[in-house]
């Protein structure tokens, strides 16, 4: 089953270049984590059943979702929106469960696995966004069977939990989200004054070197482009 809301924002999910927009994400999806991660630690989250807590309703309704289930799309199609309603009136509090049941269609690349992993970073990191990143989710849900997205894929999500941050927590909530495989992302960052058009705010890489000629971080702002992260699955031709 799969239950989320009706998402006004975008986040773009590449396999191996991330744009990064206050109201758009691109992720890379084509990743898989070396070893576990640490448990996530959050309120909303209940580290005994892994259910994420939406809402604050008397009632509690409980959903187990897998980013690559048909099924669960087809929920969140017919019942995501009233579910929202009812969050919104406090009527219940929603506990998501992702779940990796259908890894073992996806080719290896553990799809499943990584997508669940990637809903509680943002559910940990912006609870308020997570709705929104289910939505985008199943918005650009890949086929059973499938690798999971391609590189020529590209689904839009939520990252307004990047806006606000400065350029060395930013890299680091990327690379955790990006996970490290086939390598660490590598990250283009602005700060709080890039997202607020300072004319003399730069653009940090990989939160150690910033790029402070030309105010390329007002820029960035300017678009609400908060980050670009790159993580390559395939080789990149340089010309000597």
């Amino acid at each position: 089953m799969a239950a989320t809301a009706k998402s006004n924002n975008s986040v773009a999910i590449w396999v191996s270049v991330a744009v990064v927009l206050v109201g758009a994400l691109v992720v890379w999806m084509n990743n898989t984590a070396s070893a576990p991660g640490p448990v996530p630690a959050a309120a909303n989250i209940n580290t005994e059943t892994g259910g994420i807590a939406v809402g604050t309703g008397s009632n509690s309704v409980d959903t187990y979702v897998d980013f690559m289930c048909p099924y669960c799309n087809q929920f969140e199609q017919a019942e995501g929106e009233t579910i929202r309603q009812l969050i919104d009136d406090g009527s219940i509090t929603l506990n998501v469960h992702p779940v990796s049941i259908l890894d073992r269609v996806s080719q290896g690349t553990q799809y499943s696995t990584r997508s669940a992993s990637a809903a509680y970073c943002v559910a940990e990191s912006d609870p308020d966004a997570l709705l929104d990143f289910i939505t985008a989710m199943y918005a650009q849900q890949p086929a059973e069977s499938s690798p999971g997205l391609t590189d020529d894929e590209v689904a839009l999500v939520d990252a307004s939990h990047l806006w606000g941050k400065d350029t060395n927590e930013t890299h680091e909530l990327l690379q955790a989200e990006l996970g490290d495989y086939p390598s660490k992302a590598h990250t283009l960052t602005i700060s709080q004054a890039g997202e607020n058009q300072v004319g003399i705010a730069g653009v940090v890489s990989d939160a150690l070197r910033i790029h402070a000629r030309g105010g390329g971080g007002c820029v960035m702002g300017s678009k609400n482009l908060k980050a670009i992260a790159v993580q390559g699955s395939q080789g990149l031709p340089v010309t000597r």
